[in-house]
């Protein structure tokens, strides 16, 4: 899935390098031991901390000089590159926060903590966000600052008053987290060998 994740990004020709954030124990890892053979130069591994926000932060530190970040979960290993590069393109046409969504299918209720139903959002209103999610890295720093138990980098943007831009997200940047999840990608990728080495076949004939 990282490796996936990752040559997603360099794929894409929207980003210049990649920062990988990773458990303490394996900062040491060789790059090719973590995502197979990639452009010299272009990766950095880092250890990562306690949250996700500690994680965010030691990314940043390590991206030097760069003006745009994009943050990205190895979970949503099938994103295609295009999405990388609306949600750059869209920095680089003056957006300080930008990130994918997709309309909500399923109606969508609030609840309260003994689990009766308060309320029904309309859900026109309403979007599932994906990554990777773009920010210049200066208000990205600023919003990681205090940045407590968020689990979202557009929600710490938000809460600074910020305004945050979205493009259209795109259904095979769904994350990988249940077992049910696993098995749809793995269909999904045995559909895209199959789709490539018919049209290889096609082409030796």
């Amino acid at each position: 899935m990282l490796d996936r994740a990752v040559h997603t990004m360099i794929d894409s020709g929207a980003v210049d390098r990649v920062v990988i954030v990773v458990p303490a124990e394996l900062a040491g890892t060789p790059v090719d031991e973590l995502v197979g053979a990639v452009p010299d130069g272009r990766i950095t591994v880092v250890a990562g901390g306690a949250e996700r926000a500690d994680s965010v932060r030691a990314g940043l530190d390590a991206a030097g000089d760069a003006r745009f970040v994009l943050v990205h979960d190895a979970a949503r290993a099938l994103t295609p590159p295009d999405l990388c590069v609306r949600v750059a393109g869209e920095l680089r046409e003056g957006k300080d926060a930008v990130i994918p969504v997709l309309p909500v299918a399923d109606t969508v209720k609030s609840i309260d903590t003994d689990g009766w139903v308060t309320g029904t959002p309309d859900r026109s209103t309403l979007r599932a966000v994906q990554t990777p999610q773009g920010f210049d890295i200066a208000l990205l720093r600023r919003a990681n600052d205090d940045a407590g138990d968020a689990t979202d980098d557009a929600g710490l943007v938000e809460r600074l008053g910020e305004r945050v831009h979205t493009v259209a997200g795109d259904p095979l940047a769904f994350k990988i987290t249940t077992p049910l999840d696993l098995v749809l990608a793995r269909a999904l990728l045995e559909s895209e060998t199959g789709a490539r080495e018919s049209a290889e076949r096609e082409q030796e004939r």
